[in-house]
């Protein structure tokens, strides 16, 4: 038995993306392939991107770097989220560079370097505005201090992440830059050598090219999904996800028909569609009565409440059978941003929220015209 959807994710499309991305810059390029690939499969996705000419690949969680970079040839892997007493030294001795905010994750990361019985490639990160990862401008004496002495650690680049990147008419990504700029003045004069820079993601390369540096570590971009929820055309890109399943069951109701739980909207006389997908797959529940899915083609509203594997269309006055196609999102029709709208969020939640249940199919569809079928 198959299940009554699937996620088609055409490579073509993130080489198409990744290419695109990478002529915008001469910074080094970083496919950031974390969440398994945003949703669209860190394997498939990575291979594609290396193929494209991306120099590293970037996994925020070390389990999910580890499994990546065994299944495809990297050049250069880089990974910065780990437990604080995980045993990193698989890791080292795989060669991925490791991201290091506190003295605390350098003698983690030098204990791991020594059982591996090698030296530890890491990346010290300066917070420059998140007030997430990343050492405090008071604290980065420390840390580069503490890294310099210890001899199983090579330091080999500084880095941050932009907040506002995608809001390219604040002043916020300059201030952060200037910051970044210090840190990074600061650190060579308490004696690092030489090293890579790296600041910009998707929306840095986009909109602030100040901020490439030597190195940009591209993510939703690269997946066709423009950071600032604009038009992938009129960036040049095109979304390699399409979520499509098929009509469950249709049926006509009178005028005052309440449909779904809590009766959140009542309709007639209309045909409605029941599709069986729901908020166990992904969906957003919080979308409901708020976004469109294309029928036939046709793009038609979602009513009432979605469940945990169902939802309703009104199909109004044209009528369609059970097994009919249905693109929730995709490069036409309805989009992940659509969605994203309707539920109050950002586009990459629509696809890295994707369930596993939702079977992945990889394809390779020419591009034409900025789509694919």
């Amino acid at each position: 038995m198959r299940f009554p959807a699937r996620a088609v994710v055409n490579l073509a499309a993130i080489r198409h993306n990744v290419a695109t991305l990478a002529a915008r810059t001469d910074a080094e390029f970083m496919a950031i392939v974390k969440a398994d690939g945003y949703g669209h499969g860190a394997v498939e996705t990575a291979r594609a991107a290396i193929e494209t000419g991306a120099q590293w690949i970037g996994i925020a969680q070390a389990t999910e770097a580890l499994t990546v970079v065994r299944e495809v040839p990297v050049p250069r892997a880089f990974t910065w989220i780990y437990g604080q007493h995980e045993d990193l030294s698989p890791v080292v001795a795989a060669g991925i560079q490791i991201g290091v905010s506190t003295p605390s994750q350098a003698a983690q990361v030098a204990a791991a370097a020594a059982k591996a019985g090698t030296t530890a490639r890491v990346h010290l990160k300066i917070d420059t505005g998140m007030a997430r990862g990343g050492a405090r401008i008071e604290d980065w004496d420390t840390l580069i201090h503490d890294v310099l002495a210890r001899r199983e650690l090579a330091p080999v680049a500084v880095w941050s992440h932009l907040a506002r990147a995608d809001e390219p008419e604040l002043t916020t990504t300059a201030e952060q830059l200037e910051l970044f700029e210090r840190a990074d003045t600061a650190a060579t004069a308490l004696g690092l050598g030489h090293h890579i820079r790296h600041l910009a993601a998707s929306g840095g390369l986009m909109f602030h090219p100040a901020t490439h540096l030597d190195l940009v570590r591209v993510g939703v971009a690269m997946y066709g999904l423009p950071p600032d929820g604009s038009d992938p055309r009129t960036h040049g890109l095109v979304p390699a996800m399409r979520l499509e399943t098929e009509v469950f069951q249709t049926k006509h109701v009178p005028e005052g028909t309440p449909v779904s739980y809590g009766h959140t909207a009542v309709v007639g006389p209309t045909w409605l569609a029941d599709i069986p997908l729901g908020y166990a797959d992904g969906l957003p529940r919080q979308a409901s009565n708020r976004t469109a899915v294309a029928v036939n083609g046709r793009t038609v509203p979602q009513v009432g409440r979605i469940c945990m594997d169902q939802f309703v269309v009104d199909l109004g006055d044209i009528p369609a059978q059970a097994g009919d196609p249905v693109v929730l999102f995709g490069p036409d029709g309805p989009r992940a941003e659509d969605w994203a709208r309707a539920a109050d969020t950002i586009n990459y939640t629509i696809t890295t929220q994707l369930g596993r249940s939702v079977p992945r199919v990889y394809v390779d569809a020419p591009i034409e015209e900025g789509t694919w079928n």
